[in-house]
Order: C-alpha cells, then structure tokens, then sequence
C-alpha cells in the first residue's frame, strides 16, 4: 500500500507504520458526487494538516489512541466516473480489510461511502450500517445519479437490511414514504434529543458488525459550520460524542468515515473539530477492545489483525 507523504497525527514513524498498524485511514477527496456547495474535496488533506497540531493524549480515556498504530495511505485517484470511484474505493477498502485492519474513509462527499460501505458488507455480510446525518439521503436517484451523494443510504439498502438513521432533519416526501413503509430505524433531530434512551434500544437490535458513516452536517453548525448542504439545527459536540462511545461500547465497528466537511480557510474551526472526531472514534474503538478483551492500552503499535478477536 502506497503511503501517504502526510501521517494523520504526525506522531512518528513508529507510529505510522502501515504493516504494524491496526488502522489505516484511506483519503478520498472526490466531490463529483454534490449537489450544492463545493470543498469537500480539499477536505482530508486539511484534516491531515489540522491533525499535526493536535494532542496526542486524550483526557477522557487518559491514555494515547495513536500507540494502536495508525497509517496514512495515498489518497484514492479521484479523475474517473462515479462507477470508477466507487469501484477503486471498494477494491482499496476490501485490500485494507485483508490485510487485517480497520478502514477509516475520509471524504470528500458522501457518494464515497458507497464502496467503503460495500466492501465492509462482502467481508461482513451481517452488517449493520448507523448513518448520522441531516439528510436521509434515501432517494434513488438524484441528478441523474444513483450514486450520488442524496443516495448512499438508497444504495445501502440495496443489499443490507440492517440500517439506524440518527440525527435526520431534511427528507422528500418521497423519503418519508419509503421510510415509512419499509419500516426505516429513522431517528429525527428531535426525537434524539426527546428520546436517548430509544436509541440505545435501537442500537443494541443491530445486528453485528457495524459501520458508521458521519455527514458532518449531522452536527449543529456551532460545531461544524462549514460543510456542503448545510442545516439548521443538529448534534452538539457532547450529544455526539455521547451516542458514538455507546456504538463503540455496544457494537464491533469494523469500519467509519467521515464525510461533507467543505474545507475553507476562513473556518478552521470547524476542520479541528472534524479532526478530533476521527481521533475520539479511533479512541473509542481501542477502549472498546481493551474493555472486551480485559486488555492493556498499547505503548507500541498494536499490528495487524488487532481487532480481529472483536469481529463475530
């Protein structure tokens, strides 16, 4: 695997070593997938910039994620057609899933979740798939697209069943219809805040593994306020943090992204907080094996094949 000439974190070459890593982070800076406002694909290389000026230590957990060992790679090609995209972010994926580690896709639009998302699914055919998001993004097609960044839960459910939707505040009335009578675990805005303990519930129905996939315009905008389809209303940084570490506590996460930051250099506010979500959930997922497992946290990196004993 072809590294990246910029390490997440920076924190050292011992540290970023892919074949002793037990996370590898795949940048896909594509963006041919929106339909409103652009910089999505300026996005991972901003995260990977924000990264080297944070902490190391998290003072939740009390100790450093990065000692599990996490690498960089190259970003994925972004000049061809969506089907190209998706085909070279699926093959990329399922090659980082062979080689024993856990893939983290930093978008880029959310059009590229689709071959992540599938590649997770052919590894793992139980599956569940937890989308925080504004949009419901379930219409199967959208301006002309059926892979574009409107339908990547329309294309999940193609194959996979298993599906919670958190944080919803925009949907056509044709998305409220199939939500309807497909019987869709669609959580709104509202209910989140109303009705945490529901979630939990839903959280736990899921079948493992899971894959969470987070549009950063789940969030409220005093969090992250420069994002491609922006809306009002969302999680706080807490209310997010608080549902994400239950996923990890509840579920095995096999797989995440992060997608729909629109990078901006007038708002770099909202670029370190995407970055230090990426590090809590890399954080919540190494504590969540340490507590199954009754484990120690790493000093080194943890190698290849860490999470493997996680996996059902």
């Amino acid at each position: 695997m072809k590294r990246h000439t910029l390490q997440f974190l920076d924190a050292g070459p011992e540290f970023s070593r892919y074949d002793s890593a037990a996370v590898s982070i795949l940048p896909v800076p594509y963006e041919g997938g929106i339909s409103f406002g652009a910089g999505t694909a300026a996005a991972p290389g901003a995260v990977l910039e924000a990264s080297v000026h944070m902490e190391l230590y998290d003072e939740v957990l009390r100790a450093r994620p990065c000692a599990m060992g996490i690498s960089t790679l190259a970003p994925v090609p972004v000049s061809g057609d969506p089907e190209q995209i998706y085909r070279d972010v699926q093959s990329t994926t399922a090659d980082i899933l062979a080689d024993g580690k856990m893939p983290v896709i930093l978008g880029g639009d959310h059009s590229v979740s689709n071959g992540s998302i599938r590649a997770c699914f052919d590894r793992c055919p139980t599956l569940s798939v937890i989308q925080f998001d504004a949009h419901a993004d379930l219409r199967d097609s959208y301006m002309d697209s059926r892979l574009s960044h409107a339908c990547t839960m329309a294309r999940v459910l193609d194959y996979c069943s298993s599906t919670l939707q958190l944080g919803i505040r925009s949907l056509s009335a044709a998305e409220a219809d199939l939500i309807a009578s497909r019987g869709l675990s669609v959580f709104f805005m509202h209910q989140c805040r109303q009705s945490p303990a529901d979630i939990i519930t839903a959280i736990d129905g899921l079948s493992d593994p899971v894959y969470i996939t987070v549009d950063v315009d789940a969030f409220d905008g005093s969090v992250v306020r420069s994002t491609g389809t922006p809306e009002p209303g969302g999680f706080l940084w807490d209310e997010m943090l608080f549902f994400l570490r239950e996923i990890f506590l509840r579920r095995t996460v096999v797989g995440f992204d992060l997608v729909e930051l629109s990078a901006d250099a007038s708002d770099s506010f909202s670029v370190f907080a995407v970055t230090r979500l990426l590090y809590k959930m890399l954080g919540f997922r190494l504590d969540s094996h340490i507590r199954r497992t009754g484990g120690t946290w790493p000093e080194a990196p943890a190698g290849p094949l860490f999470f493997t004993g996680d996996a059902p």
